[in-house]
């Protein structure tokens, strides 16, 4: 199960409608919908600088969330979409759909690599560069991984590790599934680029 689900705390809107919308506005509030689930249809209002925080750190339609409404059951739930204005293209209205254990969606997962301390290529003054820092996975709501883990330990210089590669946790599978795509490699020391690099300019020269 992944680590810590961040919360989203909300309030019950009071009223529908455009009226009552305008007036969350005013008031530095996002209205919203929750939705989903097998229950009714919840009016919420979030703080406007909440979201705006969370949608500028990125991945917001993809990301799980606690949310809490006082009087209500705390319930799982993503984000559907955010409607912006269109001139000042800030949050407006945001929609939520509940999600029970058993659903599937779509979430970026962190990839944690381990064994470096042994990598021969990182020994000998390789670099790892990390492609691919988190990973889109479908995923179960209800057994979400912390992360997926990438085991280095016996790499070298030039090693490369596609997804293919790595062992994922159960239940989950890549959503890019057309192409096998990079999460890291482990490249030569830039002294040893450089060398190489200067190496085939000498080579090049003689054969001029």
């Amino acid at each position: 199960m992944a680590g810590e689900i961040p919360d989203l705390i909300a309030a019950v809107r009071t009223g529908t409608g455009k009226g009552a919308a305008r007036q969350a506005r005013r008031d530095n509030l996002v209205p919203g919908v929750v939705y989903g689930g097998g229950a009714d249809p919840i009016a919420i209002n979030i703080p406007f600088n909440v979201l705006l925080k969370r949608l500028k750190a990125g991945r917001f339609l993809s990301t799980l969330f606690n949310l809490k409404v006082e009087g209500q059951d705390d319930v799982r739930v993503i984000c559907r979409g955010v409607q912006r204005d269109v001139v000042k293209d800030l949050p407006i209205h945001v929609d939520f759909m509940r999600l029970h254990r058993t659903s599937r969606i779509n979430l970026y997962i962190p990839v944690e690599f381990v064994g470096e301390a042994t990598a021969p290529g990182l020994k000998k003054g390789g670099v790892l560069t990390v492609v691919r820092p988190e990973v889109e996975l479908k995923v179960t709501a209800g057994d979400i991984p912390a992360s997926i883990q990438v085991d280095v330990s016996g790499m070298n210089i030039g090693d490369i590790v596609h997804i293919s590669d790595v062992t994922l946790p159960a239940g989950t599978r890549p959503m890019i599934t057309d192409r096998d795509f990079v999460i890291a490699n482990i490249s030569a020391p830039s002294g040893l680029r450089s060398a190489g690099a200067d190496e085939d300019e000498a080579e090049e020269a003689e054969e001029a």
